[in-house]
């Protein structure tokens, strides 16, 4: 359907008006940006570079999800930094949607990797005996596609919502980032059928997907109950990441979109934390008491600190040949 908008930018309240704390804001979201691309890329290198951890379902779900943590700060971190500099914080239409489409995209594919990643906690500490056939690589595979394909669609009924609105009128919005609430807000219509869509399409998937996860980490809990100390201390050290991963994203998901349709006025709070602190903390949580991958990252710095030195010491020869040539 062609929209019938008028309007061809939006304008950007940000995080806040004040000059003095916009330039904390652009050093501070400026360093956030940069330890989760380098944390999440880093794990990404390393886990891929190390045959050992990438051919396990756990840490192969781990790559894919560190990727898409780089992929969804780049999509509005990145213009956070770019207004805290600016007077005027403008967006034009097209990159309002695009960045609308990128945050449900990753979003949605994200918590279906959480979920797959789940899913292999539950088959290998209940199922230990059929954990390499059941967590094979095709089903990997599959969970991956299933991933992509379902944030793919989600994204695109989002913008089946709001795409065909008209904004013919005011094109201020009252927050950091494009998002439906407050974009619901400008449209010159009535939204309220489709402000319960969104709800329905977000919030409800959000709850069920949470509630499914709650499940199957309890039936998770219940079995450790068999295993010796160390076997539960082991299980209860990759699990508890999980866990604190999920409900970083679940919780403010659930927050913004699984509530009455309306805005409040900490929503920039709550949406700061799943779209800047999450991503940032991510590789944190999941190396900070995992021996395993620190021990890859150390043997993968290692060997390029070893491939490094090597080049040098090979140019150096070379000048000094070509030198008594």
């Amino acid at each position: 359907m062609k929209n019938q908008s008028h309007v061809t930018e939006f304008i950007l309240l940000g995080l806040t008006q004040n000059q003095s704390i916009q330039k904390v804001i652009f050093i501070m979201s400026l360093l956030f940006y940069l330890v989760t691309l380098g944390g999440n890329l880093f794990i990404v290198f390393t886990i891929t570079s190390t045959p050992s951890l990438f051919a396990s379902p756990m840490y192969f779900f781990l790559t894919f999800l560190s990727f898409l943590d780089a992929c969804f700060s780049s999509a509005i971190v990145p213009k956070i930094i770019v207004d805290s500099l600016s007077k005027k914080k403008t967006i034009s239409f097209e990159g309002c949607m695009i960045q609308v489409f990128a945050g449900h995209f990753f979003g949605c594919v994200e918590v279906i990797v959480l979920t797959a990643m789940a899913y292999d906690r539950y088959v290998a500490i209940c199922k230990p005996l059929h954990y390499v056939n059941i967590m094979s690589k095709q089903v990997c595979l599959l969970f991956l596609g299933v991933a992509w394909v379902g944030g793919f669609l989600h994204a695109i009924i989002q913008m089946a919502f709001v795409l065909p609105l008209p904004f013919c009128g005011p094109n201020v919005i009252n927050h950091f980032v494009c998002d439906f609430y407050p974009l619901l807000e400008l449209a010159c219509t009535d939204t309220h059928n489709i402000r319960f869509m969104v709800l329905a399409n977000s919030g409800f998937i959000c709850i069920l997907i949470f509630s499914l996860l709650l499940v199957s980490y309890g039936v998770i809990l219940y079995n450790l109950r068999t295993y010796s100390r160390e076997g539960r201390r082991k299980a209860l050290s990759t699990c508890s990441s999980h866990i604190t991963v999920v409900f970083l994203v679940f919780v403010p998901c659930i927050f913004e979109y699984a509530r009455p349709p309306t805005t409040f006025s900490f929503d920039k709070m709550v949406e700061i934390i799943y779209t800047v602190l999450t991503p940032f903390l991510n590789p944190f949580i999941y190396t900070f008491r995992n021996t395993e991958v620190k021990n890859a990252m150390r043997q993968f710095c290692n060997s390029k600190i070893f491939l490094f030195k090597k080049i040098n010491a090979l140019k150096i020869k070379f000048l000094l040949f070509n030198k008594h040539k």
